[in-house]
């Protein structure tokens, strides 16, 4: 097929994509769905018969996918909220995952008569939750921080314990693996993944607060390439590349960087791309043929999965960490499987490990049935486990850019709705010798203020600040926009 052809039915597919993302989301239905209908609309029982069976490929395309989607929710994840739900999460991704894999592995073993590896290959490819899924549905979604966090955190930490499992359990051919020294390696892979990201999320943010690049657009072009690399290096060192492009791009997401909100702009379009491109994908290597005949054994393993895998999971696994029961119902509820489980289903077909079709077609209905069944009830399960929002106010948008010769940043800051900076005289912020408000833009004119003038909702501040004060600067101003004229300096100071 020649080029231009391809190309246009590239972009009709993703512009059909799009308009897919905003009719679901007027239906309250997750996108993901309408993703996968494209993807088996125009697969071989479609009216175009695209025939797409190789696993193989929908493995490697699929794992960089999911590198994509990783780095998209770890540059827009605030770490102020997601970390004090860090160790909750890490006993959730870990323990948890364990838990919940035994919980399914047995029944699947019972009820619907696979052998001991088919079990336990299905319980580990179901155990993980889907970042794509969580980040999209939950950021929506009025609920406590700490339970965000802990949603957000666990999405993106799980896929590295459950990826070695997989791999382990689909390379082993013959015996039971050996349980301690598969501990030890996901203890390393972990570790030293975790560490891998962290160096690069580090050195790369020194890096770019010290290099003024000459365009704008090539931050987010630079940060979404470290935190990439990140994955690569450490598979290299034999660690987990899943935990790497997570904390990596968690580290350079929150680093005091130019062009942030950009960046996380430019991240988001290439992760709903990612989503796009995977879930098509997905559509497109499964047969519809053969998901009929797995329909019932993907509701029995789905609802173990539901009721009492996930429950129990993240019950056991958050002992200790203060939270409500209903905060515990929530997330349990809130387990949300998509693509990532399917992803995973692919390593035993590319392995040829018996059953592996079998496998493939039950996760790909337990995907599309309970999604349907969970995404749209989440506002309903928030109101009945009576939780809400602890945000004071939305956060400030602040942009910086650079002015390299200066020594210093300007930083552009729009004022949300419902921010306490309305109001506020100049004078009365505060701020540190070395930044001033410069300007001010209001309905779309320009004005340079003076001290008494006071600032309104949605006026966009430019504000020069010294390299030296820049982060004492934006503290303050999201002091001022939480707390008002009267907020300390220490406590509700933008930490």
């Amino acid at each position: 097929m020649q080029l231009d052809i391809w190309l246009l039915l590239g972009a009709t597919l993703v512009l059909s994509a799009i308009v897919a993302v905003r009719l679901s989301h007027q239906a309250g239905l997750p996108t993901l769905l309408a993703y996968m209908g494209l993807g088996l609309l125009i697969g071989e029982s479609g009216p175009l018969h695209i025939n797409f069976d190789n696993a193989e490929l929908a493995e490697t395309l699929g794992l960089a996918a999911l590198v994509l989607i990783l780095a998209e929710g770890g540059l827009t994840t605030n770490w102020r909220h997601v970390r004090p739900s860090v160790p909750a999460a890490l006993s959730v991704s870990t323990i948890g995952t364990l838990i919940s894999i035994a919980l399914v592995a047995l029944p699947a073993m019972w009820l619907i008569g696979m052998d001991w590896r088919a079990a336990f290959l299905l319980a580990a490819v179901l155990a993980p939750t889907d970042a794509a899924a969580v980040f999209s549905v939950l950021r929506r979604l009025p609920l406590p921080a700490r339970l965000t966090g802990l949603l957000e955190a666990e999405s993106g930490f799980n896929d590295a314990p459950v990826v070695i499992i997989v791999v382990t359990l689909s390379a082993t051919h013959s015996g039971v693996p050996n349980l301690a020294e598969l501990f030890g390696v996901m203890v390393y892979e972990l570790i030293a993944g975790g560490l891998v990201g962290i160096a690069i999320g580090w050195l790369g943010a020194q890096a770019l607060r010290r290099v003024a690049l000459p365009a704008s657009g090539l931050y987010p072009i630079a940060v979404l390439s470290l935190s990439v690399g990140s994955y690569g290096a450490a598979t290299l060192l034999h660690a987990s590349g899943f935990l790497a492009v997570y904390v990596s791009a968690l580290v350079l997401g929150n680093a005091r960087l130019p062009h942030r909100p950009a960046t996380r702009g430019f991240a988001e379009g290439v992760g709903w791309l990612a989503q796009i491109g995977l879930f098509v994908m997905l559509g497109l290597l499964a047969s519809p043929s053969e998901l009929p005949g797995q329909i019932v054994p993907a509701l029995v393993i789905g609802f173990v999965l539901l009721l009492i895998a996930r429950p129990v999971s993240v019950v056991l696994s958050t002992i200790g960490f203060r939270l409500s029961w209903g905060e515990k119902i929530f997330a349990s509820w809130a387990g949300l499987r998509g693509a990532v489980p399917i992803v995973l289903a692919t390593i035993p077909m590319v392995e040829d490990v018996p059953g592996a079709g079998r496998i493939f077609s039950i996760v790909f209905n337990i995907v599309v049935v309970f999604t349907l069944l969970q995404g749209p009830t989440l506002p309903l399960v928030a109101r009945w486990c009576r939780l809400k929002s602890d945000e004071q106010a939305r956060e400030l948008d602040v942009e910086a850019a650079p002015l390299g010769e200066l020594h210093a940043d300007l930083l552009e800051v729009r004022i949300p709705p419902d921010s306490q900076l309305s109001g506020v005289e100049i004078f009365e912020l505060r701020l540190p010798a070395g930044a001033s408000v410069t300007l001010v833009v209001r309905n779309g004119s320009s004005f340079v203020p003076e001290n008494t003038t006071p600032l309104q909702a949605g006026d966009t501040l430019l504000v020069v600040a010294t390299d030296e004060v820049r982060e004492i600067a934006e503290r303050r101003l999201r002091a001022v926009s939480r707390r008002g004229k009267l907020a300390g300096w220490f406590g509700e100071t933008g930490h």
